[in-house]
């Protein structure tokens, strides 16, 4: 326990907060090339085949970024929009690519939540 007259002097220092979007630049969205698409398995106890994939940003940031939704068209050197958003069972993706942008195909026939996913809307007859 510090003195009176040793926080006079010296003060007490505020505790240093780690930037979660380091990577972002403050940015909405980043553009990037696919480095390595994989899955890797969430945290216990869930159980699944995650898709992602190692992406090197425009500011040579690599980040790893979650690829939502049923299947996806991606491979090396394809060219992605990224944007923030982590995934809770995977450590270390903090961010999700963005569907129907640049070179990741939107999903097909996808009927609810279209605009997370770049569907479009069914034309009914």
């Amino acid at each position: 326990m510090p003195t009176k007259n040793q926080l006079i002097r010296h003060g007490r220092e505020e505790k240093q907060r780690t930037d979660r979007t380091r990577a972002s630049d403050k940015c909405p969205q980043k553009q990037g090339v696919c480095l390595r698409v994989s899955t890797r398995t969430p945290k216990k106890p869930n159980s699944a085949l995650c898709k992602i994939a190692k992406v090197r940003l425009s500011n040579r940031h690599d980040i790893f970024a979650h690829i939502p939704g049923e299947g996806h068209n991606s491979q090396e050197h394809s060219i992605v929009l990224v944007r923030g958003g982590r995934v809770k069972d995977l450590p270390g993706v903090k961010s999700h690519r963005i569907r129907g942008v640049k070179d990741l195909l939107k999903i097909p026939d996808r009927r609810k939540g279209r605009s997370k996913y770049g569907a479009e809307r069914a034309i009914s007859k």
